[in-house]
């Protein structure tokens, strides 16, 4: 190197340097305080005194800080809606309406089908509420059973135990008390007293291999010995062809009395066949079958569904329904109509007014809310042949697992894909299956609820209801003779007050409500308001935030690299550098190759027993540097005035 050159970089190292350029993390720091426009931190570094300077620190921190916060209160609440009601009045559609009577089948068409269950529940019956029988007439009653003997009670035995005597249950068929060792399952919370003691009845239900068993307890032996009866009820009516339990099911004309629709008659076809497993057949007005969908433009009862029916409550089966009436649900064209969860029950002798009022519902998708618009983003396959929506995903998802978990579907609803109805013969522990799988959902722990979201478009009819007196004293004297002579061809008997119900659906008024979802915030408000958080706390702009990201990130890690860089290469030629002369080592044998500078001359200590040198008489021709120093250093330059 040319002694210009070396004499350039020296004084070049030796020159304060700022900026980007510092040495050091604090002489950066230090140039970013002096130059930049945010407010503090320059007062950071002129404040005279320790106590000023911590103050200002503080304040500058606590600034910051309140920066963050806000900023991180406004990025969480950047997904949250605002919520519109509007209300039109306008021409409304009406709904489809479906209408069940409780009692599913005849119960003169299916009693030689269900002979032996009903003669076994008489005899449990008896034994539980101890009715007096001689001991012939018991003794008929068992001559009458199979060879095999009572098949459903011992299938299924009904049991009764007492809460003070812990692991032992007495037997019905055979009223002997032997020790249970099972899982017991409390379906109510309270006990209520048979015979004036504190038992409690129930019924014991084991896996294949008996293995595992649990008895299921009731509050009350009535609820024992209908749910024992449903049990083996959907088990025969599971085996009975489509076709055939249509036909022991009610017709439309035989359900349907009379009908009239905004002021204009109708009959049995204008309703669509529903068979539903649990309810027979059900009918349904205004459905999607239908070519068009109906519409009404008046309010009031007068402008809605008004139907006579007939429950023919004779042919009631006594143990699988204790009240008498109908069930109607209203409900989309396209949806599935889940009356045992949400029906509204119809009571016989009485006219039921029913008011309707409709909602419309639009919610945000992702990342608003979990909602899906049509179910295809849902791991559960829709078996319903209707419309997404929560309850259908719910049904399907224990379907789904009902036909894993036992390897047959439940009766109550409809069939999976390659999947057909629990029964005994094929799967001979189905009901021990299925209720365990019914405590778990209800504990939630098959994973149903947390995969299952709701629909985010939806319409929703809020219902009002009313009844009265129906016929009246006096117009029961003419209007049963004509409703009867009305029904000449389907029934053969008088129509009895007990028999008829009378149905009244219609829109209160014309309001439609429609609740709608936006975002509340945009991109552009929230760049807005993190603006104002800035200018606010700290007079600082984008700008300035660039600046922070330059000095603290880039720069400062730049600094950090050539420190690193710098150590490594004096670590590699240290490693590297031939070895020296044996010998003591004499820091006085250290030549330093550079040029000492005026400032390093001063700090040299005087040699011992030497005479400082006056100062010779300058020589001008060697105060000449225009070769030397040809091209003015950048950062020595003076600026021009």
């Amino acid at each position: 190197m040319a002694p210009g050159e070396k004499i350039k970089a020296k004084i070049k190292k030796n020159l304060p340097v700022r900026g980007p350029q510092a040495p050091t993390i604090k002489e950066l720091m230090r140039w970013y305080c002096l130059n930049t426009n945010t407010h503090g931190c320059r007062r950071i570094v002129v404040s005279r005194g320790r106590l000023r300077r911590l103050l200002w620190i503080l304040f500058t921190l606590t600034a910051v800080a309140l920066i963050f916060w806000q900023c991180a209160l406004l990025v969480a609440s950047f997904y949250t809606v605002s919520v519109s009601i509007k209300v039109h009045f306008q021409k409304l559609d009406f709904p489809a309406v479906t209408i069940c009577n409780i009692n599913p089948y005849k119960y003169s068409v299916v009693r030689d089908l269900l002979a032996d269950l009903e003669q076994e529940t008489r005899v449990a019956l008896k034994t539980l509420y101890g009715f007096p029988e001689n001991t012939s007439r018991r003794r008929r009653e068992a001559e009458s059973w199979n060879s095999d003997g009572p098949k459903f009670l011992r299938l299924v035995p009904l049991m009764a135990f007492s809460q003070d005597e812990t692991g032992e249950v007495r037997d019905f068929l055979t009223g002997r008390k032997r020790k249970f060792s099972g899982r017991i399952v409390h379906k109510a919370s309270d006990a209520m007293h048979v015979h004036g003691s504190k038992e409690v009845v129930g019924f014991r239900l084991c896996s294949n291999d008996t293995s595992h068993c649990a008895l299921y307890n009731f509050s009350s032996g009535i609820n024992a010995i209908q749910e024992w009866y449903k049990l083996h009820y959907m088990n025969i009516m599971a085996q009975v062809p489509l076709e055939k339990k249509i036909n022991m099911s009610y017709s439309a004309e035989e359900l349907l009395v009379t009908c009239l629709f905004d002021g204009v008659s109708c009959d049995a076809r204008n309703f669509t066949l529903f068979h539903h497993p649990m309810y027979g057949n059900c009918y349904t007005f205004n459905n999607r079958e239908n070519e068009t969908i109906l519409s009404t433009s008046m309010g009031g009862s007068e402008y809605g569904l008004q139907v006579i029916l007939n429950l023919n409550e004779e042919e009631y089966n006594p143990f699988l329904v204790s009240s008498s009436g109908a069930k109607v649900i209203v409900h989309r064209q396209d949806e599935y109509p889940f009356i045992e969860d949400v029906g509204t029950e119809i009571e016989p002798a009485m006219a039921t007014s029913i008011g309707m009022h409709l909602t419309e519902s639009f919610k945000l998708s992702e990342p608003y809310s979990q909602c899906t618009e049509d179910g295809s983003d849902v791991p559960i396959s829709n078996i319903y042949n209707a419309s997404y929506s929560l309850q259908i995903c719910l049904h399907s998802c224990f379907q789904t697992k009902m036909v894993e978990k036992c390897g047959c579907a439940q009766y109550s609803q409809p069939l999976p894909p390659a999947a057909n109805y629990c029964n005994y013969q094929q799967h001979p522990n189905w009901m021990y299956c299925y209720y365990e799988l019914h405590q778990a959902f209800v504990r939630e722990e098959l994973g149903c609820q947390a995969v299952c979201r709701e629909a985010c478009s939806f319409k929703e009819w809020t219902l009002t209801t009313s009844l009265a007196q129906w016929p009246s004293v006096v117009s029961e004297k003419w209007l049963l003779p004509v409703l009867t002579w009305d029904q000449g061809q389907q029934i053969k008997k008088k129509l009895n007050k007990t028999d008829l119900a009378k149905l009244l659906i219609f829109y209160k008024d014309l309001n439609q409500r429609s609740i709608m979802e936006s975002p509340a915030n945009s991109i552009e408000m929230l760049l807005s308001n993190f603006g104002g958080q800035l200018g606010l706390w700290m007079s600082c702009s984008v700008v300035c935030v660039i600046e922070i990201i330059e000095v603290f990130f880039i720069d400062s890690f730049s600094i950090i690299a050539r420190h690193q860089w710098q150590k490594a290469k004096e670590w590699w030629a240290r490693r590297h550098a031939p070895p020296g002369p044996q010998g003591q080592d004499n820091p006085g044998l250290d030549i330093d190759d550079d040029l000492p500078t005026f400032t390093s001359a001063l700090r040299l200590p005087p040699a011992p027993g030497t005479q400082v040198p006056g100062t010779p008489p300058p020589r001008y021709n060697t105060l000449r540097l225009e070769r030397a120093f040809s091209d003015q250093l950048s950062d020595t330059q003076i600026p021009a005035e």
